[in-house]
């Protein structure tokens, strides 16, 4: 079952949306990633475990806001390309959506 977790505030985001990811484990999900918004949007995203998604992170993601989702995989391969979150062609929207759009 999918799952979405956001952060704006203060705080640095990434560490803030793992934890997010974390905690909806349970759900059950195929796939992980995460967007963090620092003038430009970095995201980051795995097929796997959250766990899995942290052995390709980089050491610290700078930005106070982001977004993170766990994907099942209802339409599509469970690929990283199909894993959320999802950028607009121009790299101005990042999305991620629970269902078929």
């Amino acid at each position: 079952m999918c799952g979405i977790f956001g952060y704006l505030g203060p705080r640095q985001a990434s560490p803030i949306l793992l934890d997010g990811l974390r905690r909806l484990e349970y759900r059950g999900y195929d796939s992980t990633g995460i967007a963090v918004k620092n003038g430009t949007i970095r995201i980051h995203k795995k097929v796997g475990k959250v766990g899995d998604l942290e052995t390709i992170l980089p050491d610290e993601i700078p930005g106070t806001e982001g977004i993170a989702h766990t994907r099942w995989a209802t339409h599509g391969g469970v690929t990283d390309a199909n894993a959320h979150p999802h950028e607009s062609a121009q790299r101005k929207v990042v999305i991620v959506h629970n269902g078929i759009i």
